[in-house]
C-alpha cells in the first residue's frame, strides 16, 4: 500500500514533513477517496502517507469578527450537519453535505478533502463556490489565500504546490437578504455520485434580485459559474417565467460535454435542476428540508486528543472490544484486514472494499466507520468495537435478538454491518422514526432480504 506512514499531531509537523518528501506523498484525513484508490492499486508507487486525522487545530468550525465562517481541514460532513453556525450562515453547504454518501461515510469524509479531490461532480464545490469561498494554502514557506473558483486548473487538477496543504476554507456568512439552494441528480438517494449538481444563491433588496450566483457541477472538467444566467437574474423579481429563462441560460453557459450520459440528457436535467433550485430558495420552509438532528451514527465518544508521543511507525497499540492488542508489521494494511487477519475477528466482512456495502462496519472512538477505508495505523491508541463485542457475557445484544425474531437474516454476509449500524443508531436515537431508521441503514446493502424485515426488527426494539 505505502512504504511510510506518519501520524501527524500539529500543523507545523505536517508542513515540515511535507516539505521533506521526495517520493509520491498523499495526505489522508477521512480516507474515503484515497483508500478506494489505494485498494484498487491506483497508487502502486506511493511512498508516504501523512495522516492528519488527529491534528486538533484543524478540527474546528468558527466565525471571526468579520462574520467569516471557517472550516478546518479535518471537519467532516457530519460536523457540518450538526453545526448551528453553518445551518444559520451556510445552508446550501448543509444541503450539499446531506447528500454526500451515507452517515457512516460522512463520519470520516471531510469537506476540505472533497474540495481537494477536485472532481467536478463533488457536491460541496458548487455551494462553496457560490458563496465565494477561499482556501488557505499552507507550507513551510508561509500561507497564501486562493479563491475556490481559481483553485482548479483542470479535471482533478489544482494549483496546490507539492509542499502545500489546504489548512481551511472560509467564506462570508449569508445575510438575511440572501437565499440559496443546492440540487443534485444522482442514481439513488444514498451513496450516489452526482450525475449533475448545481447551487443558486440570490441576494435580494425587497423582492428584487441585486446579485446572483449560479454554479454547476459535472458539466465540464471543473465546476463553473453560469455568467449569463447570473446577469439575467439581477434586477428581476423572481417568478415562473424568470426561473424558466434563467435555467435556459444556465444550460447555454454550461457548454455541456458528453460523458456518462448524453449531452441532450445533461442539458435537459441541468435546466430542471436550476429551475428546482430557484423554486426551492423561494420556499419559506426550505430549512426544514434538512432534519434539525440528522442521523450521524456517532455518539461523539471522540478520540481524546492525548499526545501519542514518538511513534515508531510500526507498532499499533489499540483496544478492541475492551481488550488491549499490540500489533507489529501491520502498518501497511487496512483496519479491516488488521481485524480479520491479525486479531482473528472475522465479523467485519470484506465486501466491496470501496465503502459502499457496509459489511465491514465497526465503531471507532464512538463513530460508526467503514474499516475497509481506514488505514490500520489509525487504530493506534483508538477504541474499536466489532460485532464480536456487541453482546455481553455470551448474551446476544437486543438488536441481534430482534434480527433473529424477525427473520432479518438470509445469507448473513451483510448482517454484521446492519447490526452495527442499528446498534449505533439506537444509541444515538433510542426511539427512531422509520425515516431515521432508513437513514441510519442507508450505508448497508443486502442482496437477500428486501430490507423490510431488517427495518421491522429495528422498529421493534423499544430501548437499548
Amino acid at each position: 500500500m505505502w512504504k511510510h506512514y506518519h501520524i501527524i499531531e500539529t500543523i507545523e509537523e505536517l508542513a515540515e514533513l511535507l516539505a521533506k518528501q521526495s517520493g509520491a506523498t498523499k495526505i489522508i484525513a477521512g480516507g474515503t477517496d484515497l483508500m478506494v484508490e489505494i485498494n484498487s492499486d491506483q497508487w502502486p508507487e506511493l511512498d508516504t502517507v501523512l495522516d492528519i486525522s488527529r491534528v486538533i487545530a484543524l478540527d474546528k468550525i468558527w466565525q471571526d469578527k468579520d462574520d467569516m465562517l471557517h472550516i478546518g481541514a479535518i471537519v467532516t460532513h457530519n460536523d457540518v450537519l450538526h453545526s448551528r453556525l453553518l445551518r444559520d450562515g451556510a445552508f446550501p453547504l448543509l444541503q450539499a453535505c446531506y447528500t454526500v454518501g451515507t452517515p457512516t461515510l460522512r463520519n470520516r469524509a471531510t469537506v476540505v478533502g472533497n474540495l481537494v479531490t477536485a472532481s467536478p461532480g463533488n457536491d460541496t464545490i458548487p455551494s462553496l463556490m457560490a458563496m465565494d469561498a477561499k482556501l488557505v494554502l499552507s507550507s513551510v514557506r508561509g500561507e497564501r489565500i486562493v479563491p475556490l473558483a481559481d483553485f482548479y486548473t483542470g479535471y482533478r487538477k489544482t494549483l496546490l504546490e507539492k509542499d502545500e496543504f489546504v489548512k481551511e476554507v472560509f467564506f462570508k456568512s449569508l445575510s438575511p437578504c440572501q437565499k440559496g439552494a443546492f440540487k443534485k441528480l444522482g442514481l439513488r438517494k444514498a451513496q450516489a455520485i452526482s450525475v449533475l449538481n448545481c447551487c443558486v444563491l440570490l441576494t435580494f433588496d425587497g423582492d428584487k434580485v441585486t446579485d446572483a450566483k449560479v454554479t454547476m457541477g459535472s458539466v465540464g472538467p471543473v465546476v463553473m459559474h453560469a455568467p449569463n444566467a447570473e446577469q439575467y437574474l439581477i434586477g428581476k423579481v423572481v417568478d415562473d417565467s424568470i426561473i424558466e429563462e434563467a435555467a435556459r441560460l444556465a444550460v447555454v453557459d454550461a457548454k455541456t460535454r458528453t460523458g456518462r450520459v448524453s449531452k441532450e440528457f445533461r442539458d435537459y436535467m441541468m435546466k430542471e435542476l436550476v429551475m428546482e433550485a430557484l423554486h426551492d430558495l423561494m420556499r419559506a420552509d426550505l430549512r426544514q428540508s434538512i432534519p434539525q438532528k440528522p442521523i450521524s451514527l456517532n455518539t461523539r465518544d471522540d478520540w481524546s486528543g492525548v499526545k501519542q508521543g514518538e511513534w515508531d511507525g510500526d507498532t499499533i497499540k489499540t483496544t478492541i472490544n475492551g481488550e488491549e492488542y499490540v500489533f507489529t508489521g501491520a502498518s501497511d494494511m487496512s483496519l479491516l484486514h488488521l481485524l480479520r487477519d491479525r486479531a482473528g475477528l472475522t465479523g467485519p466482512k470484506p465486501g466491496c472494499e470501496e465503502g459502499e456495502c457496509g459489511a465491514c462496519m465497526v465503531f471507532m472512538d464512538g463513530r460508526a466507520v467503514l474499516s475497509c477505508l481506514i488505514p490500520a495505523p489509525r487504530a493506534h491508541q483508538a477504541n474499536i468495537t466489532t460485532i464480536e463485542g456487541i453482546g455481553q457475557d455470551g448474551v446476544l445484544h437486543p438488536v441481534q435478538e430482534a434480527f433473529i425474531q424477525h427473520a432479518a437474516v438470509q445469507c448473513g454476509y451483510c448482517t454484521p454491518g446492519f447490526v452495527m449500524a442499528a446498534v449505533k443508531l439506537l444509541q444515538e436515537e433510542p426511539h427512531p422514526t422509520r425515516e431515521q431508521i432508513m437513514a441510519g441503514l442507508s450505508g448497508n446493502l443486502c442482496r437477500c432480504t428486501g430490507y423490510n424485515k431488517i427495518i421491522e426488527a429495528v422498529e421493534d426494539i423499544k430501548h437499548i
